[in-house]
């Protein structure tokens, strides 16, 4: 089965930058929407932020524009989170994502990976 391998959480304190990384089959990586999810204790997953097959495209949830920048190494078929200025309410467990089209709504991922943990002190 076809999985999405992340790396990079960890724990810091408030205002500090983790760098999130999804190594992403090439057949995924050159054709699909890459997304991160995340998952915070006793929430609902939400999108965090997507790009789309070109880099061209990207989309970031109001509460982390500004802070965090996803973006995509073609070479390296790799996705990547930068996240600065850290803060509690970012703990989560961050998800690895792809589906073949964009929208906001979390349904319909095709592929995901296992999860990383990003835990933010105050």
């Amino acid at each position: 089965q076809v999985q999405l391998q992340e790396s990079g959480g960890g724990s810091v304190q408030t205002g500090g930058a983790l760098r999130l990384s999804c190594l992403v089959p090439e057949s995924i990586f050159s054709t699909y929407w890459m997304f991160w999810v995340r998952r915070a204790p006793g929430k609902e997953r939400e999108i965090v932020a997507s790009i789309d097959r070109t880099g061209g495209s990207t989309y970031h949830r109001k509460s982390v524009e500004g802070r965090f920048r996803i973006s995509r190494q073609s070479g390296e078929n790799t996705v990547y989170l930068q996240m600065n200025n850290l803060k509690p309410e970012d703990t989560a467990v961050y998800y690895c994502a792809a589906r073949d089209y964009f929208n906001e709504h979390i349904t319909d991922m095709d592929y995901w990976g296992k999860g990383t943990l990003v835990t933010v002190s105050s």
